[in-house]
């Protein structure tokens, strides 16, 4: 299996060397990420400027072949298809220190990286933890998997967003739920601000297992199969 590796925490983050040395039990293993961290840049591209793309020895003791990208995470699956191949068996983006869930997925850079190989008709899978919990997490990405291809997963799916916590209790299959946080803006002076978040969501009530936030903080290790097409079809069905 030919497998592509990318992330939007950078070329040297933790969650990267962690995800590509697991992958390397699946096959061969290519990693083309992000220089710097990109994290909020959902599926943004640079269109308004050259990008440096240079090989990297970051995970040259894993002998992986990577490249590092003065650009964004969609942007290294952007290049690696036109300039590279892609006849990459499957796309791996992860695992981002901090969980994408509901609504969240939207800003995700590690999703975007997903949805771009998507676009290009590439299977891939996000993975995602919690705060400083990537080695933790890393521990399940063998039973994620196994739970992913004993239920064919990919037969009904070419795109999933995982989402592991701290210490999982076990595997569900989820949809995406809503918002889970909210922003404040707080004055830093000089009429400037700066964004905090504060959770909105918690297990303290009715909570739905079925629902990937409510999953993730009951315990439980979330995988969510995703599309990429946007068209609202009961709606189009009712208009026509």
């Amino acid at each position: 299996m030919k497998i592509l590796v990318t992330n939007d925490d950078g070329i040297n983050s933790t969650g990267l060397r962690f995800l590509a040395d697991w992958c390397r039990k699946l096959g061969e293993v290519t990693v083309i990420a992000p220089k710097y961290e990109q994290s909020g840049r959902s599926q943004g591209i640079v269109i308004d400027r050259p990008f440096e793309v240079v090989r990297s020895d970051a995970l040259s003791d894993l002998g992986v072949l990577a490249y590092s990208i003065d650009a964004a995470p969609a942007d290294c699956i952007r290049y690696t298809v036109d300039r590279i191949g892609d006849d990459f068996d499957l796309v791996f983006s992860g695992i981002n220190n901090g969980i994408n869930l509901g609504h969240d997925i939207a800003y995700s850079g590690t999703v975007g990286a997903a949805f771009e190989a998507n676009y290009a008709g590439l299977r891939a899978v996000s993975v995602s933890t919690v705060f400083h919990n990537i080695p933790r997490a890393a521990e399940w990405l063998d039973a994620v998997w196994a739970f992913i291809n004993d239920r064919g997963g990919f037969e009904f799916a070419s795109l999933f967003n995982v989402n592991i916590p701290q210490e999982p209790r076990g595997i569900r299959f989820t949809e995406q739920g809503t918002t889970f946080y909210r922003d404040h803006f707080v004055s830093q002076g000089d009429n400037k601000y700066r964004s905090e978040y504060y959770i909105t969501r918690d297990v303290d009530g009715a909570v739905n297992l079925d629902i990937d936030i409510d999953a993730v903080l009951s315990g439980w290790c979330s995988v969510t199969p995703l599309t990429t097409r946007r068209t609202d079809y009961a709606a189009l069905s009712q208009l026509r």
